[in-house]
């Protein structure tokens, strides 16, 4: 697998085009002035040993030398040895609902896209522990297996809406019991849900789900996504109608999602526009026994910067090379 370990460097890769086209501007104005001196044609033959071409091929030159600058200060890397590597901590699964209601736009830009956004900065804090996802509807399934991979699990993020889970409605229990079934081996007391959604569920009855798991030492925490008064749901430009066309306001149900938290022995949140609930809860979980995990990952990296930066050598000596003049005469008389 590839891995660029100063990633930021990509973002000199914008400054090529950038180049290319403001040389081509600067072209082009050039041509006007000409044009302003007199004749095209005369002016050119006054200046009979000047060659656009030849400018072109330097700036060409040029912007791929930067190029290929950029991909070695950004150091990219490829892993060369497969190790153990042994860590404490939790194991998380969040369970994150999917269902058309979660596009109510009380919070910004909606649901989903906050309760996504909140995820994504919490991977950002994890250290050691292990992160696991599951996407539910009216069904579920596991978008990431456990794994201490975080960049993976950001790239996952990425791909989630609504249409992730094919079956619309709200099946809470069924995407904690998946959960259940999708902690590893190796966890047998540090084991926690976290379920993030609107809360209301119409296909099964996830208190009872959460009893169970808590019986088995897993912990379930709750964080309520939206408003109590309700909110409509824009979907393709217009509001969600039901089928005798009334629009349809989906609300937050705090009480079920109490009682699945107490159930399970953790606890609920309110997700807020700022704080939206899930640094509390990984504050707690961190207070639960750690485990020792084991996992391979690439230890040593096989460093490959010195492969652009010869390619980047190699067209900026071309570049100096290159005159700006044309050739006297030809190579072949």
């Amino acid at each position: 697998m590839l891995y660029f370990a100063n990633f930021r460097f990509l973002w000199l890769l914008l400054l090529v085009p950038v180049l290319l086209v403001g040389y081509g501007v600067v072209m082009s104005l050039r041509r006007r002035r000409f044009r302003k001196l007199g004749d095209e044609q005369l002016v050119k033959a006054l200046m009979p040993s000047y060659s656009p071409a030849k400018g072109w091929v330097k700036m060409v030159l040029f912007a791929l030398s930067l190029a290929f600058f950029s991909l070695a200060l950004s150091r990219p890397q490829m892993g060369a040895k497969l190790s153990e590597h042994k860590a404490k901590g939790a194991e998380i699964i969040i369970c994150l609902d999917v269902s058309n209601s979660m596009l109510a736009q009380d919070y910004s830009p909606n649901r989903l896209e906050r309760a996504k956004l909140a995820i994504s900065r919490i991977v950002d804090k994890l250290q050691d522990d292990r992160i696991g996802l599951i996407l539910f509807a009216g069904s579920s399934f596991v978008q990431l297996p456990i794994t201490s991979d975080y960049v993976s699990a950001k790239m996952f993020m990425n791909s989630i809406d609504t249409q992730s889970v094919p079956v619309q409605g709200t099946a809470i229990g069924d995407a904690i019991h998946t959960a259940m079934k999708s902690f590893s081996a190796q966890s047998e007391k540090s084991r926690a849900i976290v379920v993030i959604t609107d809360g209301e569920n119409h296909e099964d009855d996830p208190v009872d789900v959460a009893k169970q798991a808590a019986e088995m030492g897993i912990k379930i925490y709750t964080i309520g996504v939206g408003s109590l008064q309700g909110q409509p749901i824009p979907m393709n430009g217009e509001l969600l109608k039901d089928s005798s066309g009334e629009i349809v306001v989906t609300r937050l149900d705090e009480g079920t999602l109490r009682q699945i938290a107490e159930a399970g022995n953790g606890a609920y949140v309110h997700a807020g526009s700022e704080e939206f609930g899930l640094n509390p809860i990984i504050d707690d979980i961190r207070r639960m026994e750690a485990e020792e995990f084991q996992s391979v990952v690439f230890e040593e990296y096989d460093e490959l910067y010195m492969y652009p930066l010869a390619v980047a050598l190699v067209l900026l000596v071309m570049e100096v090379l290159v005159g700006s003049r044309k050739m006297k005469r030809s190579l072949f008389e």
